[in-house]
């Protein structure tokens, strides 16, 4: 029994490394030649898992080869848009100016209820919306409405808004996260400020996330309602 325990913990260990390095995709995101290698990569782990007698390393040295076959292709696909092509295809328009294309969507045997579904997908439920869509090589559909039926941005509406990137959480669970205080330009000693001027410790609060302009989100451990500062301005909100 620990023979079998110390070798799942040997596999697991490397194919947690060869999946960290062959890039962090979501199952329905990885090409067809990531696909592949992950497949094969989990039939091998098995191997000496389901039987004791095969040395680990038989399973350990496929793998590696795999993956530094993966990491080679990946540099050539790079490097060659050809290989690219090849091994991955191209993407696949399938609605231009409104019109449907049905020789595409028999080249990719796409089914009406494959595209309905799909642009269900992307919260849109009449084809009339739709202006263009291309099928990528991963298999995932990207959408662009018709302008007359978009969304209009604050541009559009002559509403001026400052950009910014998204807050991060700089406490999680009374711990401080000091990579994302420095990241915003704080020091470590911001998230303590804050929690005091509010009547907390840092330990006493669950989730705090902040921006670069200085508004918190606080959710403090014992519930009730959060604490939001804008810009330096403490406020409460339900």
């Amino acid at each position: 029994m620990s023979v079998i325990l110390i070798r799942s913990l040997i596999l697991y260990i490397l194919v947690i490394f060869a999946v960290r390095l062959m890039g962090k995709r979501q199952l329905g995101e990885l090409q067809p030649s990531e696909l592949v290698i992950t497949i094969l990569v989990s039939n091998i782990a098995t191997l000496p898992l389901e039987d004791v007698n095969i040395p680990v390393i038989v399973g350990i040295t496929p793998i590696l080869a795999l993956v530094c076959f993966e990491v080679t292709m990946s540099w050539l696909c790079l490097r060659f848009p050809a290989v690219r092509r090849f091994l991955s295809g191209s993407p696949k328009i399938i609605i231009r100016g409104g019109k449907i294309d049905r020789q595409a969507m028999r080249d990719l045997r796409f089914s009406v209820d494959d595209l309905m579904m799909a642009l269900r997908g992307s919260d849109i439920f009449d084809l009339a919306e739709v202006q263009y869509a291309i099928v990528e090589t991963t298999g995932s559909m990207s959408v662009m409405r018709k302008q007359s039926e978009d969304t209009p941005a604050r541009a559009d509406l002559g509403v001026q808004a400052e950009d910014s990137d998204p807050p991060l959480v700089v406490v999680s669970d009374g711990i401080i996260m000091g990579t994302a205080l420095r990241s915003l330009g704080f020091d470590s000693g911001f998230a303590e400020r804050t929690a005091r001027r509010h009547g907390l410790r840092v330990e006493d609060i669950f989730i705090m996330t902040a921006d670069s302009s200085g508004s918190c989100f606080i959710s403090p451990k014992q519930g009730g309602r959060p604490i939001i500062t804008r810009g330096g301005d403490d406020s409460d909100k339900d």
